[in-house]
């Protein structure tokens, strides 16, 4: 019994010993951490939760309201007071020729204190009489001042107090971008006054056929809701200037479909001085009533010299191309089953720029003014020929 305790004791001291061994064999193979080198040391990780709760409160102010909300609150309370609502009554003819009158509704926003606000032409054609409501929901009747079909602008006067008139601060088309935002403040379906919706800048430089039947170009496309009643309200950027006046929806219903259209305020002050002046706008052509937009399949049939082009059939009387002595149709053809009239003289360029069509020519026109020369370059008898003209008024068809 005593030779086994004797055992077993052995064995638990060399256990020990053999354990100790280890541990000091640990400690004298183990190299301490060098001191470290100097290194750029990134922002300690437990700090940035605190910068970004910092930020966020920095974003949102003590009502909750983030910068965005914030921008759009402000830009409601500046400008709602400048927008009106314009109702008209039109007589209408009704099957058995009886006159009845019908009431119609857009919006509008105010110019100037002298008491101008615009709207769009559609919302007061024909109208008997019109009347503009404030802000402050007293009602004014208005007379027309100046307007203009193509561009859909017309200017109305109301005999108002000035200082219950907030004008309106115009900005600038040309620096917008896709993307941005876009804000909207009208009538919609001539019920709901100043009611706002926000939306984006869809797409620039749309071209879009005016009440006339002819092209107004640079049209903004948005997504802001415009609906009917919301004509000639005002479509603004996040600062509360005035970048376009709603003019058009596209939509199968008649009511948004998210594809909404403004004419650009840089139209808007190109125009409105002629139609306080003039009472319309002067606008600017060389003469051509009528031509055709010659195709290489048109070219070929009519054996033309050229493939691409306008072929003038109708010039107006006294205008520039006509005093010039430019040539329209001479005689008629059977092209098919149509009749064709030819002989005229072929537009090919304007200032060195190609035209290809009517819709084109219309549209290089309107950049220019009344008075503006501009050098017209035509192929007469299969010949090349150029003429400097003088832009004039476009007569009203």
């Amino acid at each position: 019994m005593s030779t086994s305790r004797w055992i077993v004791g052995f064995f638990c001291a060399m256990l020990i010993l053999s354990g100790c061994a280890q541990l000091e064999s640990f400690v004298v193979v183990a190299t301490p951490t060098p001191p470290p080198a100097p290194t750029w040391t990134p922002t300690p990780a437990p700090l940035q939760p605190v910068l970004v709760a910092a930020n966020e409160a920095a974003l949102v102010d003590a009502a909750g309201l983030d910068i965005a909300e914030r921008r759009v609150i402000d830009v409601y309370d500046r400008v709602a007071p400048s927008v009106v609502n314009v109702t008209t009554q039109v007589l209408r003819r009704g099957f058995f020729f009886d006159v009845t009158p019908q009431e119609g509704a857009g919006s509008g926003f105010v110019l100037d204190r002298e008491g101008h606000v615009l709207t769009n032409f559609h919302v007061i054609e024909g109208a008997q009489q019109i009347e503009v409501t404030l802000d402050n929901e007293q009602t004014f009747p208005a007379e027309v001042v100046g307007s203009d079909p193509r561009f859909d602008l017309a200017v109305l006067k109301i005999d108002a107090p000035a200082d219950l008139l907030s004008p309106v601060d115009l900005g600038s088309s040309s620096v917008l971008q896709v993307g941005q935002r876009a804000i909207v403040i009208g009538n919609p379906f001539g019920q709901f006054s100043r009611t706002l919706t926000t939306g984006v800048i869809s797409a620039l430089d749309r071209t879009l056929e005016g009440q006339d039947g002819r092209p107004i170009s640079g049209v903004i496309q948005t997504d802001a809701a415009i609906n009917r009643g919301n004509s000639g309200g005002p479509l603004l950027d996040s600062s509360g200037r005035v970048i376009g006046i709603n003019t058009a929806i596209f939509s199968p219903s008649g009511t948004n479909a998210g594809v909404g259209f403004a004419v650009p305020v840089d139209t808007i002050a190109r125009v409105l001085p002629e139609l306080m002046e003039f009472g319309r706008y002067r606008h600017p052509y060389v003469g051509i009533r009528y031509a055709y937009a010659i195709t290489p399949g048109l070219a070929q049939s009519l054996s033309l010299p050229v493939d691409a082009g306008l072929l003038l059939v109708q010039l107006d009387q006294s205008s520039p191309l006509d005093n010039a002595g430019v040539q329209g149709a001479q005689r008629e053809a059977i092209l098919g089953n149509r009749r064709v009239y030819i002989g005229g003289d072929i537009l090919t360029a304007i200032d060195g720029t190609p035209i290809v069509s009517m819709e084109q020519l219309q549209l290089l026109q309107e950049q220019h003014q009344i008075g503006d020369e501009v050098t017209v370059s035509l192929v007469s008898n299969g010949n090349p020929l150029e003429v400097v003209v003088a832009l004039t008024e476009e007569p009203t068809r």
